[in-house]
């Protein structure tokens, strides 16, 4: 009789033990595709930390070897003009005239009053965004010495980056997760569900554009990211 009793005991237990496994795997199959996906940003306003300056200059003439002699009159001015206001030479890059024989285009009418078109393009490219921008406001005093500068050289413009986003992105990715999990916590409130782990997540999305076209030297950093959230009762 106690044998019967005991076996009896056991296979109570093990029913038990059955049934709470089951519930288990309904409870996970019911909620198992209960999740929330959604995005995170993060958005910073930086000001640029370098800066590439392409000064433009052009000649127009009939004899060449008096036309690179102009030119190198130029370059002469230029860079001083640039050393004098705190450009570095190491800052400074001077590429080989270009030459343009109009005579040899294809569709030359012959009739200009020139034949050679030189230009000269000396290169600034420095970290020290505030005092290049101070010198383009004045690189009008060239004038004074004899320089023309070409202005809005669609082929050179004047270009700004942002190289230090690297240092930034940690802390933006971390700012983008935490906005992303308050939007999950909202969902998961209003669902009357409980914001559970994260699923899956990506590296999310960085950005770097000019915050306007009259002030390309500020930049707007951006960064979105996706996070799925799994939810329980």
């Amino acid at each position: 009789m106690k044998e019967k009793i005991i076996s009896a005991a056991i296979i109570a237990v093990g029913i038990i033990v059955l049934g709470l496994c089951i519930k288990g795997g309904f409870d996970n199959f019911t909620n198992k595709d209960r999740k929330v996906t959604v995005k995170g940003l993060s958005e910073k306003e930086v000001k640029a930390d370098k800066v590439t300056w392409p000064i433009v200059s052009k000649e127009l003439g009939n004899d060449l070897p008096e036309l690179y002699t102009r030119i190198g009159q130029k370059q002469r001015t230029i860079k001083n003009f640039l050393i004098a206001n705190g450009i570095k030479e190491s800052e400074i890059s001077i590429n080989a005239p270009k030459v343009i024989d109009l005579s040899a285009e294809q569709y030359s009418d012959n009739n200009r009053p020139y034949r050679y078109n030189v230009t000269l393009v000396i290169t600034v490219t420095s970290n020290n965004v505030d005092q290049v921008r101070s010198i383009i406001a004045r690189q009008g005093e060239l004038l004074k010495q004899g320089v023309a500068i070409v202005a809005g050289d669609y082929e050179n413009p004047i270009t700004y980056e942002y190289v230090s986003f690297r240092k930034m992105k940690p802390k933006m990715m971390e700012e983008a997760i935490a906005n992303a999990e308050k939007t999950a916590q909202q969902f998961a409130t209003n669902s009357r569900s409980t914001l559970n782990k994260i699923v899956s997540a990506d590296q999310g999305q960085f950005s770097i554009d000019n915050r306007d076209n009259n002030t390309p030297y500020i930049k707007k950093v951006r960064v979105v990211t996706t996070v799925t959230y799994s939810l329980k009762d």
